[in-house]
């Protein structure tokens, strides 16, 4: 549906596209991945016709539509959210309007056998035929479910653009996108600003969608669940997989390897060769043999490894001096803010080295609760109290903007730096990747992903054994997020973090607490359980509500076999039931066999790494089918 056919992109004297060319079709997924700086950005905006390339093109049919979600974007503030999120259907709209004006017309006219009065039924009916052909009486449906997918509730439907914050109103433009169903979806970072719940119902929006998915994510199981088709744009090159994130990881990684030994193989080659020509060439009779060996260095095509970025942030977190072993505790923590109860009755308690997610959909109040307890805001009532010798860092979810943007790279650490540390700033910042002249840039002229680096790299200076964590990971590529998990594993003191990356909470955390509707709840394990506990409650509770609605339906039929469908009804309700464990433990499967058998696989044994590769295609191919089972069940 859409081609970039040699695409040149220059910006200066870099060259960031270098003759690039791939297409685009329907129910392709493609992943577009890279270090921060690539090009991704560009590339999409290439794709949306709103960067023109220096040389090449790109080609899509006249009646491909595209629908591009940019990262920063311009909002209609007065339009109440759901006129917003209805906008996305303004041919549909027109057409209405046309019927409405023509319905009046008709209502006031008396002139039955004229020819006008002909016309006008006639352009009427075929309005109507079109808003039949456009399923045009279901779009109030459509944005209803849509918003509510994307965590907004009925109650603010009403409300203006201006009332919401930056986040929700992409979530509106997000909407207005996925309501149009164009051919191609461009997304720039759709899962930011997002919370779990709204990611998985997007995840479950994307899959079946009919036309072609070009996104960029930082999220790794979010990769790994849409997409089918991975593109890593590295260096001015595209490297194109058809595979999920995590085993073009894996393949990626083999290739690299080959091309390492292949490189190698044909240096010693090169070498020994050399050495037959300088031994032969001087000897009169052996100088044809050392020309044909010249000829045949000249005639060989030389192995080129592709470049990489091996470059990674380095990062260890210092431990003050131990805690008591109660780290914090709070009763009856209660906040509001204007007519809107955020907080009520939250008790909790923290012991020394727990490390624990705080979870909930946005607007929940997870951050006001942190601010709380970091002391930024003040609580209605209730009270809490940290414990001996807590020594607390925090990161903000804004931190990164609150960097002062006309101070470089240097100033930003060297006014906070103290001691022996003041000697080691270069070193320092180029852990956290800033090279060379990178230390003299404005903060102001950093990319998202580099301010939030800056600001971490700003929270190391000083011990804490205590860590509170707002959304740290906001702008962090994927390796960058991977450093930051493994640093945190290994950090000794206590952690309380929010986070929406599935990924990287997965293995990190030893409890959730889980903030809905003011309230916490606490939940023992990690995070992958408490999304299959709350996958499992979900479908239970949703299978519920659809009994429910049948067992009304039927009642108001009065059919004259009602034993009969309250038997099929318990009966569907236990094969969703064993759909539902059988998905639980096929998930389970695919997590061990990713720890285990993945994680150990020698890439060097071809035929091995063949077989294991399709066992595990087969669990994800066997999870595929139970989730088309389980929506079956539920029609």
């Amino acid at each position: 549906m859409i081609n970039l056919e040699q695409v040149f992109v220059e910006y200066g004297e870099r060259r960031l596209f270098d003759a690039i060319s791939f297409q685009v079709i329907a129910k392709d997924r493609i992943g577009l991945v890279g270090k921060n700086g690539a090009g991704k950005s560009t590339l999409l905006k290439v794709m949306a016709g709103l960067v023109k390339p220096d040389q090449g093109g790109v080609h899509k049919a006249k009646e491909t539509t595209l629908g591009y979600l940019p990262q920063d974007m311009h909002h209609n503030e007065d339009n109440p959210i759901f006129k917003e999120a209805l906008s996305a259907f303004d041919v549909i709209l027109g057409l209405q309007e046309q019927a409405t004006f023509l319905e009046n017309e008709l209502s006031t006219r008396t002139d039955y056998e004229s020819e006008s009065y002909h016309k006008c039924m006639e352009d009427l009916a075929d309005i109507h035929d079109k808003l039949g052909l456009l399923d045009a009486y279901t779009l109030e449906e459509k944005v209803e479910k849509v918003l509510i997918g994307l965590g907004f509730e009925p109650s603010e439907f009403d409300k203006p653009m201006k009332a919401f914050s930056g986040g929700w109103k992409m979530r509106v433009e997000l909407a207005k996108i996925l309501l149009s169903q164009p051919d191609i979806l461009l997304l720039d970072e759709p899962t930011n600003h997002l919370d779990i719940e709204s990611i998985s119902w997007l995840e479950s929006f994307l899959k079946p969608y009919k036309g072609g998915v070009v996104l960029i994510s930082h999220d790794k199981l979010f990769l790994d669940n849409v997409c089918n088709r991975t593109m890593e744009i590295n260096a001015g090159k595209v490297y194109d997989y058809k595979f999920a994130y995590s085993k073009y990881l894996l393949v990626r990684a083999e290739e690299m390897e080959r091309q390492k030994s292949m490189l190698a193989q044909q240096e010693k080659e090169i070498q020994k060769t050399q050495e037959l020509i300088d031994k032969f060439r001087a000897k009169a009779s052996k100088a044809s043999f050392a020309q044909s060996l010249i000829k045949k260095l000249d005639r060989m095509e030389r192995v080129e490894v592709d470049e990489t970025d091996d470059v990674r942030m380095h990062l260890k977190f210092q431990v003050a001096q131990a805690s008591g072993k109660v780290v914090l505790e709070a009763n009856d923590i209660a906040k509001h803010f204007e007519e809107k109860q955020v907080l009520k009755g939250i008790d909790l308690m923290v012991p020394r080295g727990e490390k624990i997610a705080i979870v909930g959909k946005n607007g929940q109040g997870k951050s006001t609760l942190l601010k709380i307890l970091v002391g930024e805001l003040e609580a209605d009532k209730g009270k809490m109290e940290w414990g001996y010798n807590v020594k607390v860092g925090y990161f903000a979810q804004n931190q990164a903007e609150k960097l002062e943007a006309d101070k470089t790279v240097f100033d930003t650490i060297d006014e906070v730096a103290e001691g022996d540390v003041r000697k080691q700033i270069r070193s320092l910042l180029g852990a956290f990747l800033f090279q060379g002249d990178d230390v003299f840039k404005k903060v102001k002229v950093l990319s998202g992903g580099e301010r939030g680096r800056l600001a971490l790299c700003k929270l190391l200076l000083e011990p804490y054994n205590v860590l509170v964590l707002d959304e740290p990971t906001n702008h962090l590529d994927i390796r960058s997020k991977n450093v930051l998990k493994e640093a945190l594993r290994a950090y000794q003191g206590t952690l309380l973090l929010v986070s929406h990356d599935r990924d990287f909470l997965d293995g990190l955390t030893t409890q959730i607490f889980e903030i809905n509707k003011g309230l916490l709840k606490v939940h023992h394990g990690d995070i992958m359980q408490f999304l299959k506990d709350k996958q499992a409650e979900t479908l239970q509770e949703f299978s519920g509500k659809k009994e429910q609605i049948a067992l009304d339906k039927a009642n108001q039929k009065k059919t004259d076999k009602p034993a009969e469908n309250k038997d099929k009804k318990v009966e569907d309700k236990k094969n969703i039931e064993k759909i539902t464990q059988k998905i639980i433990q096929v998930e389970e499967k695919i997590k061990n066999f990713e720890h285990t058998k993945l994680a150990s696989l020698d890439y060097q044994d071809a035929q091995k790494s063949k077989e294991v590769l399709q066992v595990y295609e087969g669990l994800k191919q066997e999870l595929k089918d139970l989730y088309s089972q389980w929506e079956q069940s539920n029609d």
